[in-house]
Formats: C-alpha cells, structure tokens, sequence
C-alpha cells in the first residue's frame, strides 16, 4: 500500500511538474486569462487545458472553462498569442470579439485539430446577460469545426465569414447573417472552382429578398490568379 501511494504521488508530482501556465492580460478588454495546459514541447502545447478568467475591474475569478486539447504554438517569447485568426498560418488558443453582434464580449477557445484538412478548431461561448456567463453555442462551434478553422467576423457588415476547400482547386467562401433569438442565415457564398485546369469558374450566391440571386463568371485561370 505504502509502494502504491509513493507511486501516486510520484505521478501526482510528475503532472504537476509538466503542466505549463501562461497569463494573457492584452487580449481581452473586460478579462485577464490565465491557461494551464497539460503540457509544452519545445513551442508546441496541448493536453488538457483550463482557462481561468479574471474580471479586469474587480479581480474576482469571473468564470472557469475547459478544453480537452487546448493546441497552441509559443512565439519568440515563449509565450501564446490572442486574437490571432490567420487562414492556414496561426491561430491563437484564446480569440475575443462580439461573436453575435450583440455588444458583448464572447470568446473562442482552441481544441484540438479538428476541422478542414486537420485544421485548429474551437469551441465558442457568448455571453449571456440573463446568467452573466459565457455559455456554449452550437451553431458557432459548429462552423469552427466543418470549415478550414475559426471564422472571421466583419463588424461592420454584422456577417461572419467561414472558408472551406476541397483539394488545390476548389474554394467556397460563406457568409452568415445572425438573426435575433433565430440563429444564424446563409446570406452569400463565392465559390471558385478551378478543377477544369485552364479556366476558373466563378459563382457568387446573394440571399436578396428572401431568394437566393446566383451569378456565373468564367475567368482564365492565370488572369483570375495573378501573383
């Protein structure tokens, strides 16, 4: 029994040891974030993860939230970056922006490499004035998951933007409304479709009045994709 609680112990030790712990205090304008995460080899963390937000203005542990493999790469200051969403570059563990569009602060968190082509994919909280917490939202994980990682807002427009692809030569561009106590709406698509080889084929997609508007437009493939 003696051997088996040393080992425990050991192990307990071990963990304790490996565990890795960043504070992010310039990404948020109402939080400070503090990530624990399982482990970090050489610029690269994953594992379990916990992110422990801290209210700016009273200090008081504001919420605690979890991820199963919070994956992230260390910059040259071995540290995590924030808000970062660069379609196949970087990604950062944390993002925080107005998801919905609602005035409020929401908040993404990486787990794992789920989405397109082994992609970062995250889950995705709002927050709920009714609760004063974040809560999950399915239909914006969802996007985080089906495309080629986390999507992109346009404030001002009020839309987000997801992208996707299939092989070198296929690429569709989507746009979501999100519609008050509905949820979100397709409301425009281009996709480029350059599979023939020499030509690209074009098709913008418009929800107008409640009916999608399609337009088709054939370039060359050397015109449409200048360097």
């Amino acid at each position: 029994m003696k051997k088996v609680a040393l080992l425990m112990m050991m192990t307990a030790t071990q963990l304790s040891f490996a565990q890795s712990k960043f504070v992010i205090t310039d990404g948020s304008v109402n939080y400070d974030a503090e990530i624990t995460v399982q482990s970090c080899d050489g610029d690269t963390c994953s594992g379990n993860g916990i992110v422990v937000l801290t209210d700016k203005k009273t200090k008081k542990k504001f919420q605690t939230l979890h991820s199963d493999d919070l994956y992230f790469y260390l910059n040259e200051k071995q540290k995590p970056s924030v808000n970062v969403i660069q379609l196949y570059n970087e990604q950062s563990p944390l993002i925080f922006e107005d998801f919905n569009f609602d005035g409020t602060e929401d908040v993404a968190i990486r787990n794992g490499n789920q989405s397109g082509y082994g992609g970062p994919s995250y889950d995705v909280y709002v927050y709920n004035a009714s609760k004063k917490q974040f809560v999950p939202s399915e239909e914006l994980t969802a996007l985080a998951y089906e495309n080629l990682g986390m999507f992109q807002t346009d404030s001002k427009r009020k839309r987000i933007i997801t992208f996707a692809k299939s092989g070198c030569c296929w690429h569709i561009t989507t746009e979501y409304a999100v519609i008050p106590r509905k949820g979100l709406r397709k409301v425009y698509e281009l996709e480029e479709d350059a599979t023939g080889g020499e030509y690209v084929t074009v098709t913008s997609r418009n929800f107008i009045n409640n009916k999608w508007v399609n337009k088709v437009k054939k370039y060359n493939i050397k015109d449409y994709y200048k360097e």
